[in-house]
């Protein structure tokens, strides 16, 4: 073996060895973070240091796959020489080594800094408590002040003397234990002094000039002090407390640091310390809060100036800190813990020691700012431990520990190496078969999306071409030779558009579109497609749209019609008798009330026939199994809708051992199956797939026999004014299929079956009509009531035609006065009526053939009642309305494409100029020009249509610039000011030709090939209107 691969070989042990032992210094991170006590703010460590370590650890993941990438490439899995492992193993030990050390650091300062922060917590308690007992102190000091001013100076005679001011002290002393006394002096100005002296009877004195303040009466006697020199003005005691009442007589003035003291309490209206001084008898240091007590009540902003005018005199107070503290830590059960020391700081350089003076050899300690009130002075705590801290024994051990599963782990390497390079080869073999078995499905996924588009493409051509075919003159079993043809396309073309759906499924590349749509119009839609089967088989369909589901909602709706299409078709396909219910309501309202429930087998059902449990069909459903799930879902988002849509029919119904495989793809229930009905297998899967899009979930019941209810929820949003899309305009273009012109009237339904008579209600009262539900001919009690309409089931009608007659002459003799109400019956198969009705004289009935539909059910009263415009176009003659006389572009690089395009057209009466190329499609549209619309194929060579329409639309934008700016003359182009004409792109697989890359483009909409009556219809008529063009609409509807 060579020393290259040897050398690799070992980084790469190396890199697993590192990673193993990140994980599990990570491990005990973690589990010192939460046991640790140091998820601090102050600290951060969890904050800052917890999201580093979390990044350096993506990183060296990052690095770690980087390697080992490179080391599978260029050097492979090679057994390594014994030699390298002793290297290896010494190498593991050394870095464990230091690890261990590292860890025993780490664990070391965890436990300082711990240590650190119950100083810091001891030592704030303590700061905490001296300044809420001096507060408490200083504010009854403050409301003395209020009380002299009030009852001395305030009253005339004065209220107080020296004996009341003795007593009230002496008894409110429990107020304030923190001070050794309470005096006061008044302020006498020289002229006053006289006059003050004869009435106190005694001189004022002026204050002894040794250090310390006479507060205490041990060492010297008042009557040898001297009297104070002449000032401006003094301020002597006059009340003092007991324990310092020999202090009444002396000018506080007189001395230096009093004076100041004094003076700037009363410009400052606020309480003032002295600096620390021993105390006379007890040798302690002290210090005096003084007050400046005032004539009367000062506003809130007065001067200094007019503050000296009003004082009337000066109340202080003696503290005793040394006391203070002592009484405070006697309160506090770890007084022992540590050691307090308290400094006034006003002098930086040269603090005053005011309490404590021992000192610890620890050299950890926390100081804490004092506030006393005096924005002057600055006071601090200093807090230190008396004793040593411990040896960090959980450091050594867990430091000894590490080291000891490093060393056995080392031992495990040397047997777990020999089982790696086996590993490593089976590694890269699973990594081969991987990237084989990935290569195969991209494949695949691609070769169904070409094979796909390229069958599609002729498939077009074909359906085209027989279209025009069938517009031509031909005779009964040619025009039916040809539509079978026609269908055959149609049928392949749809088995290339779910193979395509399952290859994007697989490839995860299938997305939902969010436009807005209107969903009753599209299950009409998809009752249209499917009514022709249903009346040749006497099965009746029917859908129901809970009132509480909005009208429009945002989502995809070519998806959500492919699922109920997929639902329907396979209801059909398999149910010979009974009906095909469709129902949708919000999925808090079946949580709610389940107003869906079927109530008994046969009387609660839409036929009559039983079927399958429905509630089954959801039970599994997440949203309904999680407590609270509906009330969050409404809830969290406002504008969010939770649809729950259920197909249940009366059909053969699954076999139970064939249930299991319902949503495998290209799986049949049987053989069988595939002979009588034909179809993929891959329909429900693909159903399955966009369920899950669309943040839903699906399911089933089936009963041999008796029937299938498949049920699956669905997630749309409501507000389509945030959307910029084509599809939402283009609901707000389109007329209503609802006419107007029934609102108001009142109807009568006969109907025996509750939950029919429900539907029938649903779809009469989407037209605005009043609705009453009887359930018997016998029953009909008109009386005053204007009738304008009956619906009759045409069962009921003909159980018996005698009472049906006596019905109709009723109806007709009860509105004699006014117009005879119109008989209409509902039925599943056309049957005829007329020979029962010639007989008894009564006109023929209307009927109305089901499935109901709003656009079906307008046009049919609109014929039989005589109101509302009812002329009934065709499509083709409302496209022919559209299309006369416009000339239309169409851009095709396939001719076969191209051609059938163009007589699609050409049949609605368009002028028709074809083009084979994007840019001669840009040659063309460039202002001026006399086209009204552009048909533009996606894919072309050279130029795709979407790169084609950008370049349209930049020359349009340039020319209307210009024109707006006077550049050019309006004359030289028609007289027109803004150029824009309308592209449609035409594509064979519409989902791909999303409205996101045509509007992106500039695009204006799409059109799928070969063209659909319909969906031409709809586009055209966005851009080009005619005076008929309402009313082709309702035809069209129809």
């Amino acid at each position: 073996m060579s020393l290259f691969h040897a050398i690799g070989f070992g980084l790469k042990v190396g890199y697993q060895l590192f990673m193993l032992c990140c994980w599990f210094l990570s491990l005990i991170s973690l589990n010192l973070l939460s046991n640790g006590g140091v998820m601090t703010t102050k600290t951060g460590w969890l904050g800052d240091g917890g999201r580093i370590w979390m990044k350096l650890w993506d990183l060296i993941l990052e690095s770690g796959c980087k390697f080992h990438h490179h080391y599978s490439q260029y050097i492979g899995s090679k057994k390594v020489r014994k030699n390298w492992w002793r290297k290896l193993l010494w190498a593991w030990i050394v870095f464990w080594i230091l690890a261990s050390i590292w860890v025993f650091w780490y664990m070391n300062s965890q436990a300082y800094e711990k240590r650190k922060e119950a100083l810091a917590s001891m030592c704030d308690e303590r700061a905490r408590m001296l300044q809420d007992q001096f507060n408490v102190s200083m504010n009854h000091l403050q409301a003395m002040s209020v009380l002299i001013s009030t009852f001395h100076h305030g009253k005339n005679p004065s209220a107080i003397d020296q004996n009341t001011f003795a007593r009230y002290t002496e008894r409110t002393a429990f107020e304030r234990p923190l001070t050794s006394g309470v005096a006061y002096a008044v302020r006498v100005l020289h002229s006053e002094r006289e006059q003050f002296e004869t009435e106190q009877g005694w001189t004022i004195k002026r204050m002894d000039n040794v250090e310390q303040t006479p507060v205490h009466e041990d060492e010297y006697d008042p009557a040898d002090l001297e009297p104070s020199p002449v000032h401006e003005e003094y301020a002597p005691v006059i009340f003092a407390q007991d324990t310092i009442a020999h202090v009444i007589s002396v000018d506080v003035l007189s001395g230096k640091e009093d004076r100041e003291n004094v003076l700037r309490a009363r410009e400052l209206g606020k309480g003032v310390l002295t600096a620390p001084f021993p105390l006379l008898k007890t040798n302690r240091l002290g210090v005096i809060l003084t007050f400046a007590v005032y004539k009367s009540d000062l506003p809130p902003y007065v001067t200094p100036i007019e503050r000296i005018q009003a004082t009337a005199g000066y109340l202080g107070g003696v503290f005793d800190i040394e006391s203070l503290v002592e009484k405070l830590l006697q309160q506090l059960a770890s007084k022992q813990t540590i050691l307090v020391n308290v400094y006034d700081t006003t002098n930086i350089s040269h603090p005053i020691s005011m309490y404590g003076s021992n000192t610890s050899p620890d050299g950890l300690h926390h100081i804490c700012a004092l506030n006393f009130g005096d924005p002057f002075r600055r006071h601090e705590m200093h807090c230190r431990f008396k004793q040593k801290p411990p040896w960090p024994w959980v450091a050594i051990t867990t430091s000894i520990f590490i080291l000891v599963i490093a060393l056995l782990m080392g031992q495990i390497f040397h047997a777990t190496m020999n089982r790696i390079a086996k590993v490593e080869d089976d590694y890269h073999k699973m990594m081969e078969l991987k990237k084989r078995a990935e290569a195969a499905d991209v494949a695949k996924s691609q070769f169904l999306a070409t094979v796909s588009h390229e069958i599609r493409t002729p498939m077009n051509g074909v359906l085209g071409m027989l279209q025009m075919l069938m517009d031509t003159d031909l005779d009964e079993t040619q025009q039916d030779y040809v539509r079978t043809a026609r269908d055959s396309g149609k049928a392949l073309v749809s088995l290339m558009n779910e193979v395509l759906d399952q290859a994007k499924i697989e490839s995860g590349k299938l997305e939902l579109e969010a436009v807005c749509f209107d969903l009753r119009g599209i299950l009409d839609d998809v009752l249209s497609l499917f009514s022709g089967k249903l009346q040749e088989k006497g099965v009746e369909l029917a859908v129901y749209i809970s009132d509480k589901v909005p009208e429009i909602l945002v989502g995809d709706p070519g998806r959500f019609r492919q699922i109920i299409t997929n639902l329907m078709g396979n209801s059909i396909k398999f149910t010979e008798k009974g009906h095909i219910f469709v129902t949708v309501h919000l999925v808090e309202e079946v949580a709610e009330s389940m107003v869906v429930e079927t109530e008994s087998p046969s009387s609660g059902t839409l036929s009559g026939l039983p079927v399958a449990d429905r509630r089954r069909s959801w039970e599994g459903f997440r949203i309904f199994n999680q407590e609270g799930s509906t009330t969050s879902l409404s809830s969290s988002l406002t504008d969010q809708i939770n649809l729950i849509v259920s197909v249940e029919d009366t059909g053969q119904g699954i076999p139970f051992e064939a249930q299991s495989r319902v949503f495998t793809p290209f799986m049949q229930v049987g053989p069988s199956i595939t002979r009588t009905h034909g179809g993929t297998g891959i329909g429900l899967s693909i159903s399955k797939c966009l369920v899950h899009l669309m943040k839903g979930e699906i399911g089933f019941v089936s009963s041999p026999q008796i029937g299938s209810t498949f049920t699956f929820t669905a997630v749309f949003t409501t507000g389509c004014s945030g959307l910029n899309d084509q599809k939402s305009q283009q609901i707000n273009n389109q007329p209503s299929p609802i006419s107007s012109e029934f609102q108001g009237m009142r109807a009568l339904l006969v109907d025996p079956t509750p939950v029919r008579a429900q539907v029938s209600k649903y779809h009469i009262q989407r037209l605005g009509i009043h609705v009453e539900v009887i359930h018997d001919l016998n029953n009909i009690e008109v009386g005053n009531t204007i009738i304008d309409m009956v619906f009759i089931e045409q069962e009921v009608w003909h159980k018996d035609l005698g009472l049906s007659t006596l019905v109709a002459n009723k109806l007709n003799r009860t509105n004699c006065k006014v117009t005879t109400p119109k008989v209409f019956l509902l039925s599943n198969a056309i049957r005829s009526t007329r020979a029962n009705f010639s007989a008894s004289g009564v006109s023929t009935p209307f009927v109305i053939m089901k499935p109901l539909r709003a656009s079906m059910l307008a046009a049919s009263l609109q014929r039989a009642m005589g109101v509302g415009n009812r002329v009934n176009y065709r499509n083709g003659e409302s496209l022919s309305n559209l299309l006369r006389g416009r000339k239309i572009l169409v851009v095709d690089d396939n001719r076969v494409n191209l051609r059938v395009a163009a007589g699609a057209l050409k049949k609605y009466g368009a002028d028709v100029v074809n083009a084979e190329r994007g840019k001669e499609a840009i040659s063309l549209l460039t202002p001026p020009h006399h086209f009204d619309a552009c048909f533009m194929d996606i894919q072309m060579p050279e130029m795709d249509g979407f790169e084609a329409t950008k370049r349209i639309r930049d020359v349009e934008l340039s020319i209307n610039n210009r024109l707006q700016r006077g550049e050019l003359s309006l004359e030289a182009y028609k007289n027109v000011s803004n150029w824009h004409v309308p592209i449609l792109a035409m594509t064979a697989d519409v989902i791909q030709a999303t409205n996101e890359a045509c509007q992106k483009c500039g695009m204006d909409g799409y059109v799928s090939k070969p063209f659909e009556a319909e969906q031409l219809y709809r586009e055209v008529s966005r851009f080009l209107r005619t005076e008929s063009n309402e009313d082709s609409w309702e035809g069209f509807s129809d």
